[in-house]
């Protein structure tokens, strides 16, 4: 058990050691003012390079997310009809399909499907 914990001590040692002398032989310089700025065919932009999103954009790839990964829950649904008694299959299947469509609603009622504004 010693020898296990002093392995250890030596090899997290030996680590940190290899890491400090890295971090200070390193040649990249944090605020190296050239290499910071911008290059567009030797000339400085003329526009903001990152152009803020929408974030309407945003919510509706995450909503479409959200209902395509429950489109690929409920194709298998219809195999594990074969294996499992009907009505605890339907009744299953019908509260799914109930959260999935209030969901929706709150979606439609908090505006997120607004594509005008």
């Amino acid at each position: 058990m010693n020898m296990m914990m002093m392995m250890s001590t030596i090899s997290i040692c030996l680590s940190m050691l290899i890491m400090l002398i890295a971090t200070i032989l390193s040649k990249k310089m944090i605020l190296d003012q050239e290499k910071m700025t911008p290059f567009e065919c030797g000339f400085d932009p003329f526009h903001v390079a990152r152009i803020p999103f929408s974030l309407k954009f945003f919510l509706i790839g995450v909503i479409f997310l959200i209902f395509d990964v429950e489109i690929a829950i409920i194709l298998p649904t219809m195999q594990t009809m074969m294996n499992s008694s009907l009505t605890m299959w339907t009744v299953t299947f019908t509260f799914f399909i109930l959260i999935l469509l209030l969901g929706l609603y709150y979606e439609w009622y908090q505006g997120a499907l607004d594509w005008t504004n």
